[in-house]
């Protein structure tokens, strides 16, 4: 008997991490977001919240990108067009999960 594939082979390992699964979620349904807003809104310090963004920068889920406002240094979070696929793949596969569609 052949079965369709479990759709957990779809999760995103990269998204299974509670902050980053949070910060993804986050970002999600903006263009960019300032670091210091998603980190409020995660309730997280700059440091968890920076070592999550930057896993997720390497597995090209999240860009970076550090300017300047006025004089003050500044940092702002955006999903990259992979990082939209994989975002969508890993919501439907949970939605699936969660369906106990077999």
């Amino acid at each position: 008997m052949n079965h369709p594939e479990h759709p957990r082979h779809q999760l995103c390992d990269e998204l299974a991490h509670p902050v980053r699964f949070s910060l993804v979620a986050a970002i999600a349904g903006t263009e960019e977001s300032e670091f210091a807003a998603v980190r409020e809104h995660l309730q997280v310090s700059d440091s968890v919240l920076s070592r999550q963004a930057s896993a997720l920068e390497a597995a090209g889920i999240v860009g970076i990108r550090k300017g300047f406002v006025g004089k003050r240094p500044r940092t702002w979070l955006s999903l990259t067009a992979e990082g939209r696929e994989k975002w969508a793949k890993h919501l439907a596969a949970l939605n699936a999960i969660a369906g106990g569609n077999p």
